[in-house]
């Protein structure tokens, strides 16, 4: 069991947005959904939480109501190995939700993600600042990440 986990607040989907998200990412799954009693406080068998692990991280769903939305103040890194990845990623991810800027996207439950190739952090870490500087400014123009201009930007091509 990992000593923190991420919870995340849902209006009544937290076991739909836990089979979306373990049908998207390998190494996933279902582990435990807790249901309301007749103490309550929501309705006796409704779901209360449901406990879900992402490539191997537990999160746990909880359905608190309205009060409170995502924003995207936080949001979940996914680490892609290839652009491939970063496609079906973003991809099934946006499904119901929508594209932001540099590879950003909001599912439909309003959660934000950012969808990464690996390589472009690898180049924004470039010990040469220009070729870091230049990958970052070829970002700034994109929505989903794109690594053959990615990697044109890095080269100078």
């Amino acid at each position: 069991m990992q000593k923190i986990t991420t919870c995340l607040w849902f209006d009544g989907q937290a076991e739909e947005a836990a089979r979306f998200y373990t049908s998207i990412f390998p190494d996933s799954r279902i582990t435990e959904v807790l249901r309301h009693g007749e103490a309550g406080p929501g309705t006796a068998g409704t779901v209360l939480t449901v406990t879900f692990e992402l490539a191997g991280q537990e999160f746990l769903g909880l359905n608190g109501g309205p009060e409170f939305t995502f924003s995207e103040a936080i949001s979940l890194h996914v680490d892609c190995t290839s652009q491939d990845e970063v496609d079906r990623m973003t991809t099934r991810l946006t499904a119901g939700g929508e594209q932001g800027p540099c590879g950003w996207v909001k599912d439909r439950y309003g959660l934000s993600w950012q969808i990464a190739p690996r390589e472009l952090t690898d180049m924004l870490h470039d010990p040469d600042p220009a070729r870091a500087d230049r990958v970052m400014r070829q970002m700034l123009t994109m929505h989903k990440l794109d690594l053959e201009p990615l990697r044109r930007a890095y080269l100078a091509e």
